[in-house]
C-alpha cells in the first residue's frame, strides 16, 4: 500500500514503518475514530466485564476499536466489537500468514467478514518473535486517536503501549483495579504516570469529547427500600449473598430472590461469587 494511502497518525510512528501490509477491504473512514483497547493476556473475569461494557459503549458510538490480536483483552476487544456490530481492527506480532496465537483462526476470518483489518508491517512469513510485540505496539497506538488499558501486570506488554501512546503525544486511559491485584499493577501505576482514570462508558466518552446528549448510557432503576439497603452495601465493597444475609439479618432465599431482581435491572453484577453495584448504575 502506498503510504500516501496510510492513516496520518502512522505516518508519524518512530521509528518510521517501513511498509504496511493488510487484508481485508481498505476504506480510511474506519480510522475516523479509533481507540486501542489492550490489556493482559491472562485476563480476569473483572477484566472481561470491564472489556465488555466499554468496548460496547465505544463500538455504540462509532469508534474501530484496534487491537493487538493475542490471548485476554485482545481477543476480547476483537471478539465483543464484533458482537456489537462494530469494526476491528487486528495488528499482528508476525507476519500475516504466520497467524499467532493460531487459536485466533476463526476470529482473523470473521474479522475480515465484517468488514475490519488485519495489518502487519512484517513480511508475510515472519514469525512471532519476544521483539516483534512491542515493536509492534507503536502501529497499534499509531492507527488510534486513543488508548484504554483495561489490565495489565507489573511488566505487562500494554504498558509498552502505553509509553507508545505517551511518546506520539495520544491520551491514555486506565481501568483501576485493587491494590492487591497483580492485574492492576500496571494500570494503577499508568494513573499515577499520567494516565486518566475510567471506570464507566460515560467517562471514556468524556475523555473523547464525545456529548452525552440523547439517551443516558448510564441504567436508571426505581428500587424497594430493601433493594436500596443491598445496593448501599455493595457500594462499600462486593460481597456474597451470605455476607449480605448477615448484615441485614434477612433469609438467605429472600437476599437471593432481590439479587436476582437487581441483576435483572441491572443494578449489581456478580463476579466470582461476589456481588458488586453494576458499572453503569446511576442512583
Amino acid at each position: 500500500m502506498p503510504k500516501s494511502q496510510w492513516p496520518p497518525g502512522i505516518r508519524r510512528v518512530k521509528p518510521a514503518i517501513k511498509q504496511l501490509n493488510y487484508r481485508g477491504e481498505w476504506d480510511k473512514k474506519i480510522f475516523a475514530k479509533a481507540v486501542a483497547v489492550v490489556g493482559s493476556r491472562m485476563m480476569t473475569k473483572y477484566g472481561e466485564i470491564m472489556t465488555e461494557k466499554l468496548v460496547g459503549g465505544l463500538v455504540g458510538a462509532g469508534y474501530t476499536i484496534v487491537s493487538g490480536f493475542m490471548y485476554g483483552v485482545d481477543t476480547m476487544a476483537h471478539r465483543v466489537c464484533l458482537e456489537n456490530k462494530g469494526r476491528t481492527v487486528a495488528v499482528l506480532g508476525s507476519g500475516l500468514d504466520c497467524l499467532t496465537p493460531a487459536e485466533n483462526d476463526n476470529l482473523y476470518t470473521q474479522i475480515l467478514e465484517d468488514g475490519g483489518l488485519v495489518m502487519s508491517e512484517f513480511e508475510a512469513n515472519q514469525e512471532a518473535r519476544l521483539w516483534t510485540f512491542p515493536y509492534r505496539n507503536r502501529i497499534v497506538t499509531g492507527l488510534s486517536q486513543a488508548v484504554m488499558v483495561v489490565e495489565a501486570g507489573e511488566k505487562s506488554g500494554s504498558l509498552v503501549t502505553a509509553k507508545w501512546a505517551f511518546k506520539q503525544g495520544k491520551k491514555v486511559m486506565a481501568v483501576p483495579g485493587a491494590a492487591t491485584s497483580g492485574l492492576a499493577m500496571g494500570t494503577n501505576w499508568l494513573i499515577r504516570n499520567g494516565a486518566v482514570l475510567v471506570s464507566s462508558v460515560n467517562e471514556v466518552m468524556e475523555e473523547l469529547g464525545e456529548s452525552l446528549q440523547g439517551p443516558t448510557l448510564q441504567v436508571e432503576a426505581n428500587l424497594t427500600g430493601e433493594e436500596k439497603k443491598i445496593v448501599n452495601l455493595l457500594k462499600l465493597e462486593a460481597m456474597d449473598a451470605d455476607e449480605i444475609s448477615r448484615k441485614l439479618k434477612k433469609n438467605i432465599s429472600e437476599v437471593l430472590v432481590m439479587l436476582s431482581n437487581l441483576g435483572l435491572k441491572g443494578v449489581v453484577e456478580e463476579i466470582g461469587g461476589k456481588f458488586m453495584v453494576g458499572l453503569d448504575y446511576a442512583d
